[in-house]
């Protein structure tokens, strides 16, 4: 993992800034008592770098819908984690790549994206929190499920020019991506690798790593933000960030590692189960009628567009393998 030259250099780098941080804002004493902010990213981390899921996918419900987080801070930690683990595991890949071009259209997805980020910010904040759980869970579980049983799978190695009729629909799935990231700290990447491996039928290992690179450029943005615009991070916001760095700043590429030697169909399907049991403890703790009303909604509205998009693309594919078929012969 340490081969590449730029990962080394940025993974050194990284390590030296850490421990200097930690020196001056935190100490020994708080990170033993904040144990479970580095133990939730080790599966954290391991999951940002190996699937289209961040790390937040698994610290934004364990903090806030498991230890009772509040809801700000959790999203808050989410984008601080990830602006440390992605960002290492999208120089991870690059040093692996053969051909970075293939991840070129980032340079304008990430502009698009952010701005979504920042209209969210100002206009979405309000909504209830039991409506916003249920909402993310909802979205991350009927895509893994439906996904990982779904016969389609992406055969493009890079993202074709989209077609006049497709800039609109691609600006607003980028901003929507933007707007779930200002309200979980994550969910940007889910949304543009569902966009990815369906409507360009890209293959899932480039579609997770530009979701990576994409999710990896909005927490560094929204931590900014966060941080310089709003002014709203507090020293214990750092003390909890410095806890866990070390351990993204490995695992995420670790996970990237991971993936590129896997089992691609069994990682799924771990995904699913993992985003099942974290919807199960959202409805069954504390239950309450708006809970369930509103994670049935949106888990069915999710699970049958999902699953529609999907059948349609395996149909597609599937007739057009007929057709060279009949053509050859």
């Amino acid at each position: 993992m340490f081969a590449a030259p730029l990962f080394r250099r940025w993974f050194i780098a990284a390590l030296l800034v850490w421990i200097f941080l930690f020196l001056q804002v935190t100490n020994i004493d708080f990170l033993l008592e904040h144990w479970y902010y580095p133990a939730i990213m080790v599966l954290g981390a391991f999951v940002a770098g190996s699937t289209p899921e961040g790390g937040g996918a698994v610290a934004f419900p364990i903090l806030n819908i498991f230890l009772q987080i509040d809801r700000s801070m959790a999203r808050d930690f989410s984008l601080m984690i990830q602006s440390i683990g992605m960002t290492s595991a999208s120089l991870y890949i690059l040093s692996q790549a053969a051909d970075r071009k293939i991840f070129k259209p980032l340079l304008w997805m990430i502009p698009v994206c952010f701005i979504g980020f920042v209209l969210g910010m100002q206009f979405l904040q309000t909504l209830p929190v039991y409506i916003i759980q249920a909402l993310f869970l909802s979205l991350i579980t009927a895509f893994a499920v439906v996904y990982s049983f779904a016969s389609h799978r992406g055969c493009q190695a890079q993202l074709r020019a989209p077609e006049q009729a497709e800039w609109g629909m691609l600006l607003l799935i980028l901003l929507a991506g933007g707007m779930c990231a200002s309200l979980f700290g994550t969910g940007a990447d889910i949304i543009l690798y569902t966009l990815l491996v369906t409507r360009f039928r890209m293959q899932e290992k480039v579609a997770t790593q530009m979701a990576i690179m994409l999710m990896a450029s909005i927490s560094i943005g929204g931590f900014a933000y966060r941080g310089l615009v709003d002014a709203s991070l507090t020293h214990y916001q750092f003390q909890t960030w410095l806890c866990a760095y070390p351990v993204v700043l490995f695992m995420a590429p670790f996970g990237a590692l991971v993936l590129s030697r896997v089992n691609k169909e069994l990682m799924l399907r771990g995904v699913a189960i993992l985003n099942v049991m974290q919807l199960s403890y959202f409805l069954l703790y504390n239950g309450s009628a708006q809970k369930w009303l509103w994670a049935s909604i949106f888990t069915a509205v999710l699970t049958l567009l999902f699953a529609f998009s999907l059948r349609q693309l395996s149909q597609n594919s599937e007739n057009r393998i007929k057709a060279a078929e009949t053509e050859s012969s």
